[in-house]
């Protein structure tokens, strides 16, 4: 093109002052059962999102994950009134649908539907809640089903090193184990899941959040109407405290013959409802936690040690943790650890540069507010801010806790939480060409 004919050039407009994110329309109620209902009107699209969260801690690593695994599986395959065919026609009447999840901290079921068939969804997940049956022939089914997948995750280098990862940070707490064995799954029968959804399918200190194109106060009448019918008595499970990271040898995992080795660090985090989050979010964006961050710039752009390396705040309901992870070529695995130490090492004694806060601030509120943006980003968001005491006034309020951080907040949340000297290493490669290059940084302990 020639310049004759070039598009005049247009300053771009500077970016706006950060602001509490909008609060839409909401109402609230704790039922007689004990659960509290959480119904929020954002009328984009004629649709409305369910989250439900129960509370499902174990009391140790792994007494009852097989089980917990088999009855997030099995929990929709059939009731006194529906088998599971009939329950998948139901739900389709409504443009619906129903899925599960567990983890050691919760039993999470989700949904949608069109919002005229809301009233409808609840009844089926009462219907759920209050009766399932889990018959044998399809508890067998699928576990065994599960058991295959979880026999092929464990083939994969990232799932073996975060098993490793989480039994060494978490010993015999419940957060050591969060996939089960597949012989364990084979195992389960009907009424082990029967007995574990009497104990723990419970509506107290359960939380169910509705978002979509509803009113929020009606809403809460038809959750009472429709969900009457689950009101078994029992107390919540929570999970216990988590012990503090005993700091060790790093730990090498061997896998003979591997070409790459997978870097696991656990540092100790701070919760969201911590009131130096803000801070600690910042100092972790700019250590690691976006692809701007200095640990990419270094082992990625720089040294092409590994493509994508990555720092992440992992939340749960007992305590939180950063996990810093990268997977390297066999040859550079202790040169790609070194840069990790050396990086959090100048994370937690330089101040980071203004303009590295301003772009990591900018970077936080821009994608708090991209991620609550639909229906399903934020019923996700709320459900997960309920697992630990918060709600929508956090969510509201973070991008002005964000805008306010100081270089020396930063500065000071790295040093605490950011140190090399307070992490826990576990590295998954060929021991028997990577065990001596790392030793040169430290003791290493083999397993």
């Amino acid at each position: 093109m020639s310049p004759s004919h070039a598009a005049p050039r247009r300053t771009v407009p500077g970016l706006e002052e950060p602001r509490a994110l909008p609060e839409p329309e909401v109402a609230e109620r704790t039922l007689t059962s004990g659960l509290r209902v959480v119904a929020v009107r954002r009328g984009t699209v004629p649709l409305v999102e369910l989250r439900l969260r129960i509370p499902f801690a174990g009391a140790a690593a792994g007494a009852d994950v097989p089980v917990s695994a088999v009855l997030a599986n099995t929990l929709l395959s059939g009731t006194d009134a529906h088998t599971n065919v009939e329950l998948a026609a139901e739900l389709q009447k409504i443009g619906g649908g129903l899925s599960v999840g567990v983890d050691p901290d919760r039993l999470v079921v989700s949904g949608n539907t069109l919002s005229d068939g809301l009233g409808r969804l609840l009844e089926i997940l009462n219907e759920v809640l209050s009766s399932a049956t889990y018959p044998e022939r399809e508890v067998r089914t699928e576990g065994d089903r599960l058991a295959d997948r979880i026999q092929i995750a464990f083939s994969q280098p990232g799932q073996a090193v975060r098993r490793a990862l989480l039994r060494r940070v978490y010993g015999s707490h419940p957060y050591a184990v969060e996939t089960p064995e597949p012989d364990e799954v084979r195992a389960i029968e009907s009424s082990a899941v029967q007995a574990l959804h009497a104990e723990r399918v419970l509506p107290v200190g359960s939380v169910l959040v509705l978002v979509g194109n509803i009113e929020p106060a009606a809403t809460l009448d038809l959750v009472e109407n429709a969900l009457g019918g689950w009101s078994p008595t029992g107390s919540a499970h929570r999970t216990p405290p988590t012990p503090p990271l005993t700091v060790g040898p790093l730990l090498l995992v061997d896998r003979p013959g591997s070409v790459q080795s997978s870097l696991r660090m656990a540092l100790p985090a701070l919760p969201r409802a911590h009131a130096d989050y803000a801070a600690f979010q910042l100092a972790n964006l700019i250590f690691g936690g976006y692809f701007s961050s200095r640990l990419v710039e270094n082992i990625r752009e720089d040294k092409g040690y590994t493509y994508s390396p990555h720092s992440s705040v992992d939340h749960s309901a007992a305590g939180s943790l950063t996990l810093v992870s990268a997977d390297v070529a066999t040859e550079v695995t202790a040169p790609a650890m070194l840069e990790i130490q050396y990086e959090l090492g100048r994370m937690a004694t330089l101040p980071p540069t203004a303009e590295e806060l301003e772009q990591a601030r900018q970077y936080a509120i821009g994608t708090l507010a991209l991620s609550v943006s639909s229906q399903a980003g934020l019923a996700g968001m709320l459900i997960a801010l309920a697992g630990t005491g918060l709600d929508l006034s956090w969510l509201a309020e973070h991008p002005i806790r964000l805008a306010k951080v100081t270089l020396d907040e930063v500065a000071a949340a790295a040093a605490s939480h950011l140190a090399p000297s307070g992490g826990v290493t576990v590295v998954l490669g060929d021991a028997g060409l990577v065990a001596g290059p790392l030793g040169a940084l430290g003791a290493v302990e083999r397993s």
